[in-house]
């Protein structure tokens, strides 16, 4: 009889940890509060990144401080991160003590990961659907964009599977930014379009050198003609303009083909002859640029700030920086008769909370980051582009746009040139498919180029037999090779389950087999009594 009680209390015991793994509610457990409750006092967590731009610091404040104007029972706390890494790995750790942040600046990669965890990002669609607090809902107490006022490429990057899981907060894509100067110094003409071909030739053609050993181009001791500043863009943008397989909805990785091959042995060559280079190699693009020693120099249309020789922020002497007229172009193209351009930027999720009333008001702040006072205000900081025709359309931002060149700060042509050519280009932008693990498969394709790079510097040779050992080295390295990818690119034992899957089998594997020894030593024990 006590055996049965021990083996019924083992069950109890395996039940109630069970439970214990699903204590947290589920994301279909939210219910949709009728009212929201305006008397009690509700707070919540808001993490954002800035560098040391002050100017959009200061947005973030304004944007809460005038949401708290309009709901005072509503706190919002504000921490700020130097980068979306960093916030990503703070999320992946707060899961599991469930202390993530009620808002939060991230990317649908990382919100993919993020969902292997139960009742993490919290689906938007009942909320953005909602009458009275939905999209342009009737009872908000402020302007918001209702969902046809959002621009919707950028909206459909929020999409994972069937849902949308954040609303994108600010666009940007990359911009190759041209010292004109220079490409007419040595004999060319700009096409309309970039295309790898002439980048690549007018780079060789850059190298040229005097007797002195200086370049006859700029006439200085230094001139790395092309750098680019994200290697995983340089090779996803790649792929795509080739139409060459990267990856698929269903999280298959296909990067390592023929046509990555082909990339990587361009790469090597011009790597080798000193024509390319890369940020994490070189050093900051905008830098070389500015002091005359680069002629494309690719990079985010968020950094344009950076670019020129009138820039308003430089990280260079003053002295060194050399005039130039700059082009702001897109990328390089396979084919400039349809360009293709990634899409990047942050968008903004919210976490879900055992106070329905608490997720509401996060959606609320969530909602209010597309006023189009903080979208311009914003945008205007740097190369980014509101993600509603709300505020793009305003006549306030066509003012703004208008303005080009009247200044050297808020209205820097460089930057404003950007902007325009993220616009122009709205329908030729792409991102990949969003999985767990798709951040993992981003940073080793810029992986792949920054490792061929530093080869050839080291005179290597790459060939197809390095090459094929460079990818068993990088799929290795990311956890590309295995069965599944969890939370952090990580491995896991148990295919593509989410850990409190495998959590769970643990437990009942566990569970059996101290029934079945507890019954295996009751059965010995008996012929004795």
């Amino acid at each position: 009889m006590k055996k049965r009680w021990m083996l019924a209390l083992i069950l109890i015991l395996v039940m109630g940890m069970l439970t214990g793994c699903h204590g947290r509610r589920s994301e279909e457990a939210f219910e949709m509060p009728a009212q929201l409750d305006e008397e009690n006092p509700i707070e919540i967590v808001f993490w954002a990144k800035n560098d040391t731009n002050k100017t959009q610091r200061d947005i973030y404040y304004k944007a809460i401080e005038g949401f708290q104007k309009l709901y005072p029972n509503i706190s919002v706390t504000m921490r700020l991160y130097t980068d979306y890494g960093k916030i990503y790995n703070d999320v992946i750790t707060n899961i599991s003590t469930g202390t993530t942040p009620n808002v939060c600046i991230t990317y649908p990669d990382h919100i993919a990961t993020y969902l292997t965890g139960s009742g993490t990002v919290m689906p938007l669609d009942e909320l953005m659907a909602d009458p009275k607090y939905g999209l342009g809902g009737e009872a908000l107490k402020f302007d918001a964009p209702i969902q046809e006022e959002i621009v919707p490429e950028y909206l459909g990057e929020c999409r994972i599977g069937d849902s949308y899981y954040a609303l994108p907060y600010m666009r940007s894509s990359e911009a190759c930014y041209v010292n004109k100067t220079y490409v007419e110094a040595l004999g060319y003409t700009l096409p309309e379009t970039l295309t790898w071909d002439f980048v690549w030739e007018v780079s060789e053609k850059a190298l040229e050198q005097n007797a002195d050993g200086t370049f006859k181009v700029n006439g200085q001791q230094v001139m790395i003609p092309f750098i680019y500043k994200s290697t995983d863009n340089m090779m996803i943008q790649s792929l795509m303009q080739k139409g060459a397989p990267y990856s698929d909805e269903e999280g298959n990785i296909l990067l390592f083909n023929e046509e990555t091959t082909q990339i990587l042995k361009t790469v090597a060559e011009h790597g080798k002859s000193g024509a390319f280079s890369t940020f994490k190699i070189s050093g900051y693009p905008a830098n070389f640029l500015n002091a005359g020693q680069c002629i494309f120099a690719v990079d985010s249309t968020a950094g344009s700030t950076w670019m020129g020789s009138k820039a308003p922020l430089v990280d260079i002497a003053e002295d060194k920086i050399v005039d130039f007229e700059t082009e702001v172009m897109t990328v390089p193209q396979y084919d400039p008769s349809a360009p293709q351009m990634i899409s990047q930027g942050p968008s903004v999720c919210i976490f879900h909370k055992a106070d329905d009333q608490e997720v509401l008001a996060s959606w609320l702040f969530a909602q209010y980051l597309l006023t189009n006072d903080i979208q311009i205000a914003y945008s205007e900081t740097e190369g980014y582009v509101p993600v509603t025709r709300k505020a793009r359309e305003s006549l306030e931002y066509q003012e703004y746009l208008a303005a080009a060149g009247s200044d050297e700060e808020v209205h820097y042509d460089i930057k404003i040139k950007a902007v325009a050519l993220v616009m122009e280009h709205t329908e030729d932008t792409f991102v990949t498919p969003v999985f767990n693990g798709s951040a993992s498969l981003r940073d080793a394709s810029g992986q792949l180029i920054e490792n061929v790079t530093k080869a050839v510097r080291r005179k290597k040779t790459v060939d197809d037999a390095f090459i094929n050992d460079l990818y068993e080295e990088v799929q290795a390295l990311y956890h590309l090779d295995q069965g599944g990818l969890g939370a952090s690119g990580q491995e896991q034992e148990l295919g593509t389950l989410p850990g409190e899957a495998v959590a769970l089998i643990t437990l009942l594997a566990a569970a059996w087999i101290l029934i079945i020894s507890l019954a295996l030593r009751e059965r010995l024990i008996k012929p004795k009594e």
